[in-house]
């Protein structure tokens, strides 16, 4: 798929899309702490607690400019109400 330019959602960078990572997520606070930790420290990303995988911070999605339309966990242009 091609990136799409798109807005910034309105929320902060540290709030994730509902849809994208459930407000009752058993590891949700754990989650949230290592993405805070990762744009703290600039780094594009953090290993998930859950699945161990990487995940890239909502800063470096939006410093990318667009949307590259992958459902990233962080991803900064999503609208709650339009899931991709």
């Amino acid at each position: 798929m091609k990136a799409r330019a798109l807005p910034l959602a309105d929320r902060p960078l540290e709030e994730p899309a509902r849809w994208r990572l459930a407000p009752d997520h058993p590891r949700r606070t754990e989650i949230l702490a290592a993405h805070a930790a990762a744009m703290q420290d600039a780094r594009p990303g953090y290993a998930d607690p859950d699945t161990g995988l990487f995940v890239l911070t909502a800063a470096w999605l939006a410093g990318r400019g667009t949307c590259c339309d992958n459902g990233c966990r962080h991803c900064p242009y999503t609208v709650e109400e339009t899931p991709i």
